[in-house]
């Protein structure tokens, strides 16, 4: 699995907060107990002193090393029992001056035998949802949630009722979303705007992102500038750009929403065919929201780019625009 870098940055900084947090605590128990006992210290002190000398011990190859171990662990367990009854005589439990871990798997750290650990891939899912939520409103966008009762009945020229076909949009979206992975096809929503791309979009991100692959969504307005900005300007805002691009060439899912609202011009096509071309040879899954009809895909589009969107599986939008029904219905 594929992890945004920027995402995981941030979930090894909670990761770090909580080792902080719990070192900051364990150093407040001891100096609560050292000043109150201080013949404590000196105990905690051998301990360390004897448990230092048990993994020398273990190391040694000479043939009293076995010997020494069993010696030293010996002084341990006396001065550990030792502990305890001290601990006891001031009411508290015998682990109160161990250290404590929110994840006692890695102790805090994110990882086990150089893998990340659950408690890591936990605050990472946490965090591209956040991360997601910033960009994209997915409160309330759930599957659940999408009405279809604005959908008319009437069947259309072809027979089918736009009811019909967004029910089947529908059930085909949240399908991908579930399924989602490294087979799943690359998505062309079409449709006139106010038919629910954008939501249904939302839906996928929400369950996608939550199940811990990496997703990015953003407009292809702001893609483009991205784009431009990496390439023409300096300093520090050409590298957030850079990186930014590298992160829609990098995620497992990018959805490239209102296609054919960037300004049109020979550097952003040639920008649109980066992207698609790249994420389609490296395996990205990429679903594209766009109120432009096909022939003014064709019109607008390089051939070069119009070939790669072929390779997507289209999903026409159908029915009437939802918000105008909804201020109606209010």
């Amino acid at each position: 699995m594929a992890y945004d870098g920027r995402i995981l940055a941030l979930a090894r900084d909670d990761v770090a907060e909580r080792r902080r947090r719990n070192d900051a605590e364990h150093q407040r128990r001891r100096a609560e107990v050292y000043e109150k006992l201080p013949a404590l210290r000196a105990v905690e002190t051998e301990i360390t002193r004897l448990m230092t000398g048990v993994a020398t011990a273990a190391l040694q190859r000479g043939e009293n090393a076995g010997q020494a171990v069993h010696n030293a662990r010996g002084g341990v367990e006396v001065l550990e029992a030792r502990r305890a009854q001290l601990l006891a005589g001031l009411g508290l439990p015998p682990d109160y001056l161990d250290e404590h871990f929110d994840c006692e798997n890695c102790r805090d750290t994110g990882y086990v035998m150089g893998k990340p650990c659950g408690c890591l891939l936990e605050l990472y899912r946490t965090e591209a949802v956040r991360e997601l939520s910033a960009t994209l409103r997915t409160e309330g966008q759930s599957f659940e949630n999408f009405d279809l009762s604005y959908y008319s009945r009437v069947p259309g020229a072809d027979g089918v009722s736009p009811y019909e076909k967004m029910s089947v949009i529908c059930g085909l979206c949240r399908d991908y979303a579930e399924d989602f992975g490294k087979d799943s096809p690359n998505l062309l929503f079409q449709g006139a705007t106010g038919l629910g791309k954008t939501f249904l979009a939302a839906c996928i991100a929400k369950i996608v992102s939550g199940s811990g692959h990496s997703v990015v969504y953003d407009t292809s307005v702001s893609v483009m500038e991205f784009f431009e900005t990496r390439k023409f300007d300096r300093g520090d805002s050409a590298d957030d750009a850079a990186a930014q691009v590298r992160r829609c060439l990098d995620c497992e899912l990018l959805i490239l929403d209102d296609l054919g609202t960037e300004m049109t011009t020979v550097f952003t096509q040639s920008a649109l065919y980066t992207l698609l071309n790249a994420r389609l040879l490296s395996g990205g899954r990429t679903i594209v929201t766009t109120n432009l009809t096909l022939p003014e895909i064709e019109k607008r589009y390089t051939p070069q780019i119009v070939s790669r969107l072929e390779d997507y599986s289209l999903l026409s939008f159908a029915g009437s625009d939802i918000r105008a029904l909804r201020r109606e219905r209010e």
